[in-house]
């Protein structure tokens, strides 16, 4: 397991005045390194061959790229190596998670990573105190979760891994045992799922209520939680669906998949906001006691309020959100900084604040 220790040790042959941060090339990357450029701060990503061209055309902000052929080489030894000739400050991002995996991060991917190192596996539900665990001791609202199919007696929205693509899940809703087994057995007949990964399902009461992901900063350098702004996702087939007539959603034959594709902005009701930081407090708290140091930096928490304007949460970013429309829809980073503020370039301005105030060692792990 990689220490603070560890990471201390390599920031000690760091050139502050040479930082550059380092992501990989998917999810998120382009908001960060927008971010970094305009902190004066010069970037990395890290491609694989096949998926770089993306990155390529936007040399502006992307001072440098690392072509692999797999992501996963970048456990590799020669790469790291790579990095800390760099001075690479890395940011995680899903697809880093997910592409890199979770025993290379902990255990072989020897560059300080901004924000909690410990915290991304906790986004997985099949683990030990992961994010649902995570938001029962803090005490903030979560759905009614089901251990079987037996046991559902309410409308559910059952999350499966997909068989071909394991990143994206498979969505589907049940409102009874029967109605589960039928609808389970339509996707597994078409390949969107498998049986062994339908054993894994989470099974969990719909929420009927508008839907919002709340996006938010936790800065050690301020001593502060700040709230970024509001984003809703954007997903196929579920938007082309709802554009139909009722009569013709119900002539459909295909298995509908929520697939997210993009992102837009939303604001919400100042008398709601109050709530929206109570719950990241809370969040910030439990984490910090759970997974020390806790939560740093960027995270998110994606919910529904209900016609009672309770705040339910039903899942969990424990790092880099991916939202990058709230740099153009987002009224509350204007209002908190004066400027508009995404969330790579907050991430780039606690660099280098922590970098002025010999700090790095309390944003990395």
């Amino acid at each position: 397991m990689i220490t603070q220790e560890d990471i201390g040790k390599i920031l000690q042959t760091y050139d502050e005045k040479s930082l550059m941060i380092g992501t990989i090339g998917s999810h998120s990357a382009l908001d960060i390194c927008d971010g970094a450029n305009e902190e004066g701060l010069k970037t990395v990503v890290v491609c694989q061959r096949g998926r770089e061209k993306t990155y390529l055309r936007y040399s502006r902000i992307i001072s440098k790229t690392i072509i692999l052929e797999k992501f996963s080489d970048m456990a590799n030894s020669d790469i790291q190596e790579k990095l800390r000739s760099l001075d690479v400050i890395f940011v995680a991002n899903r697809s880093f998670s997910t592409y890199v995996g979770y025993d290379n991060i902990e255990n072989r991917f020897l560059i300080p990573i901004f924000g909690s190192r410990s915290l991304l596996r906790s986004e997985e539900r099949d683990v030990p105190r992961n994010q649902i665990y995570l938001l029962e001791q803090a005490r903030i609202r979560t759905p009614k979760s089901f251990k079987s199919p037996e046991e559902i007696d309410r409308l559910v929205i059952v999350k499966v891994p997909e068989a071909r693509r394991k990143i994206e899940r498979a969505f589907f809703y049940a409102s009874s045992s029967k109605d589960y087994w039928n609808k389970a057995e339509v996707r597994i007949n078409s390949g969107v799922i498998s049986k062994d990964e339908l054993e894994k399902a989470t099974i969990e009461e719909f929420v009927m209520g508008a839907k919002f992901n709340f996006n938010y900063f936790n800065s050690p350098i301020e001593k502060r939680l700040e709230f970024l702004g509001i984003d809703r996702r954007i997903q196929t087939d579920l938007d082309g669906i709802l554009s139909l007539p009722a009569r013709d959603q119900l002539e459909l034959k295909s298995v509908v998949q929520n697939i997210e594709v993009g992102h837009e902005g939303a604001t919400l009701r100042e008398s709601q906001l109050e709530k929206v930081y109570d719950i990241g407090e809370k969040f910030v708290e439990i984490c910090k006691k759970e997974y020390p140091p806790g939560m740093i930096g960027p995270f998110a928490l994606q919910g529904a309020i209900t016609r009672d304007l309770e705040i339910c949460i039903f899942d969990v970013s424990p790092r880099v959100p991916g939202s990058p429309i709230i740099s153009t829809t987002s009224p509350y980073s204007k209002w908190y900084y004066g400027e508009n503020m995404t969330t790579g370039r907050r991430i780039a301005r606690e660099v280098s604040n922590a970098r002025r105030l010999k700090r790095l060692s309390e944003i990395v792990t």
